[in-house]
């Protein structure tokens, strides 16, 4: 009955071909957006893309997503991640399902279907509902929750052997079935031969005039087929968004399960519910991670580091033990034992050796900064090439920008930017050099040379009375 994946042999049992339908062609008018229902971002990744993380994490071998409204924008977001089939025309969940039928209709194996906008669904849950579905030999297994408030789902009613007798929609429930809190999620797996050939029976005839996934379980149960249903343990997987509101509960509860995960994992929290981390994210042990810090995309964070509060990551990796505070960091990369902040600004392209200092009001972009380099406060650094033991002044600037081209400023070793010097890109300061405060730097600097550009001071001695009577007067006139 089933294709053998390979010579692929668990405990002599073999093991069938896994495939998956996510249904992703609905508008979403509710959303009221301009953006496609199931891109709209769950924790930082579209609802579509959790989904399609969930059934490759159940072992699914090939997933086909079905698309409609916004088809291109989907499959630019999903590239080549998936497969494609395209519901022209909505006609319900039945149809659309059916539009994958060129592509897997003849596979010999099971189908797992599951919608789009299901960002919570787990890929334990589905290998679960897979794992139950092949042991009882079912043509169908439906996912189920229980829920407090099942008003609004259609109820399972299971015979005395816990069998799937049939699900009844809310709407034609009796009063005993209407008490019954088990629900269905509109999550499947079926016998993928059998799916398809239920669903060439299936007719639009009812109000709605669509083609409904669920009618095929009515078909299995005529032809004797056996229904089975798998019980999530967690309803929030339950939840499909069709609004903003559904958006929003989905986005705390997996904002809580993502906490879990890494708490679960080693990491602090001192306040989960004031932290914001996205899916992606990676956080080593013994981390401290303080309320209002945001880590977004593919950060990566080492071990022992403490971040926060207010710090705001994306795309960074941060090594073991660096510290970083009330900071922004872009597309940068950290070494370990490094210590940012607070208030300073690492923009794409940083790139911080081990033991660097970046202090408050410091902004750093495309450079890379070598070990043991201190920019300790209110400096630019960017395009540029900083080396080991630097140690860079207070309001100190590499002028990299001509308003059309970006040049580069190179530090030697053990070079000393005295506070508010100006070093004007492209020029290279050498190792072991000292560029005096203040000073505009045009040209090159030699290995342990020291440059002074600046004015000579000059003194006059009671000369700001006159200018003060002088302001005073030109006040006056122009009153």
């Amino acid at each position: 009955m089933y294709v053998v994946r390979g010579a692929n042999l668990k405990g002599g049992l073999a093991t069938v071909t896994r495939i998956a339908i996510v249904l992703a062609a609905g508008q979403g008018k509710r959303m009221k957006s301009k953006l496609y229902k199931v891109l709209h971002p769950v924790c930082g990744k579209p609802m579509v893309e959790h989904v399609l993380d969930a059934v490759k994490g159940a072992s699914c071998e090939r997933a086909v997503v079905v698309v409609g409204h916004g088809a291109e924008a989907v499959r630019a977001r999903l590239g080549d991640a998936a497969e494609y089939a395209l519901q022209a025309e909505q006609l319900g969940t039945g149809h659309a399902v059916l539009q994958a039928k060129p592509q897997l209709g003849d596979i010999d194996g099971v189908a797992v279907v599951v919608c789009g906008d299901t960002p919570l669904v787990t890929a334990e849950t589905l290998e679960a509902l897979v794992a139950l579905h092949e042991k009882e030999g079912a043509a169908a297994t439906i996912m189920t929750a229980e829920l407090e408030t099942p008003a609004g789902y259609g109820r399972i009613v299971r015979g005395e052997a816990g069998e799937v007798l049939r699900i009844v929609e809310q709407k034609d429930c009796t009063p005993e079935e209407a008490a019954i809190r088990e629900i269905n999620t509109g999550t499947y797996c079926f016998d993928n031969k059998k799916l398809f050939a239920a669903l060439s029976q299936v007719t639009n005839a009812n109000a709605q005039g669509e083609y409904y996934l669920t009618d095929v379980i009515g078909i299995l149960q005529k032809q004797g087929e056996r229904i089975s249903a798998h019980k999530t343990l967690d309803p929030a997987e339950a939840i499909g968004v069709n609004d903003r509101i559904a958006l929003g509960e989905a986005e705390r509860l997996m904002r809580r399960r993502i906490a879990a995960k890494h708490q679960t994992n080693g990491v602090t929290l001192i306040d989960a519910e004031h932290t914001y981390i996205e899916a992606d994210v990676v956080i080593g042990a013994d981390s401290i991670v303080y309320p209002g810090t945001v880590l977004r995309g593919r950060t990566v964070i080492g071990e022992d580091c403490v971040i926060g509060p207010s710090a705001d990551l994306t795309d960074t990796v941060v090594g073991d033990g660096s510290t970083i505070r009330q900071s922004v960091a872009d597309q940068a990369e950290l070494g370990p034992e490094c210590s940012v902040g607070p208030f300073a600004y690492l923009r794409p392209g940083t790139k911080l050796a081990a033991h660097v200092k970046i202090g408050d009001f410091v902004e750093v972009k495309n450079a890379v900064v070598g070990e043991g380099s201190k920019i300790p406060h209110l400096s630019y650094v960017g395009d540029a090439v900083v080396g080991a033991n630097v140690n860079i002044g207070c309001g100190a600037i590499t002028a990299n920008y001509d308003g059309y081209n970006k040049s580069k400023t190179e530090i030697g070793d053990n070079a000393f930017i005295g506070s508010n010097s100006n070093l004007i890109a492209p020029v290279t300061i050498g190792s072991g050099a000292y560029v005096v405060a203040g000073s505009t730097i045009t040209h090159d600097v030699g290995a342990n040379d020291v440059a002074i550009a600046r004015e000579r001071q000059v003194n006059k001695p009671g000369y700001a009375e006159k200018l003060r009577s002088r302001a005073k007067a030109k006040k006056e006139r122009d009153q």
